[in-house]
């Protein structure tokens, strides 16, 4: 197995930035695109429980009715793959029952093994007091999602820009959520930076590690 150096992570990870211009004649390999999809769907989050679909927008005329309610940002039209993260609005047992059965059936246990996670996790997003605020609490686990996205990009030497600055009920009438269940949460338009993105050579600003680290 290949293991990737600290050098080489510290290395990609100052190199990656918020991607201001996108060159537009660049795609994402078909193969890396598998791999950052792959990485983005073993993205951890709390139980395992995935509450999350990602849309890849590649078709032009879609991304084009997307950049208005997107604040007009051009990285949307200009990336290669734009990623959008959505969260479920809601989690029932029926969602916990799907999961549970996939437990199953990957790791080759019986659903009946299963019955003291089903009702521990039942009992916290269903029946328990979080359920008040669960579409907060899938919000939350799309943004790990993000982040992983982002990381495994960059380790990739791919290109990205999460984005909060988009209107969410407008992208789920655009893209025909109503009623799924799923909300738009953000996104990430990715590709290559345009070589004339100034904000690629800038210093990366950052407070010291002994500001934002405590150790104890």
């Amino acid at each position: 197995m290949t293991t990737l150096t600290g050098a080489s992570l510290l290395q990609q990870l100052n190199w990656r930035y918020a991607t201001k211009k996108f060159d537009t004649t660049r795609k994402i390999s078909a193969a890396d695109w598998a791999v950052i999809e792959e990485a983005l769907v073993l993205s951890p989050s709390s139980y395992g429980l995935q509450p999350w679909k990602f849309i890849v927008v590649t078709d032009a005329a879609l991304k084009a009715k997307l950049r208005p309610a997107t604040w007009n940002q051009a990285q949307v039209e200009d990336c290669s793959h734009y990623v959008i993260l959505t969260a479920k609005e809601d989690i029932d047992e029926a969602y916990i029952d799907a999961f549970v059965a996939r437990i199953a059936e990957v790791r080759g246990v019986t659903v009946e093994s299963l019955a003291g996670y089903r009702g521990y996790m039942v009992g916290d997003l269903v029946k328990g007091p979080r359920h008040a605020v669960i579409a907060e609490w899938s919000a939350r686990q799309a943004y790990i999602a993000l982040g992983n996205l982002m990381t495994s990009a960059a380790v990739l030497g791919v290109d990205a820009c999460p984005f909060e600055g988009l209107e969410p009920d407008k992208y789920d009438a655009i893209l025909g959520l109503a009623g799924t269940g799923y909300h738009t949460i953000c996104a990430c338009p990715m590709g290559y930076r345009a070589a004339e993105d100034k904000y690629a050579s800038v210093p990366k600003v950052r407070f010291s590690t002994e500001a934002v680290v405590e150790h104890r």
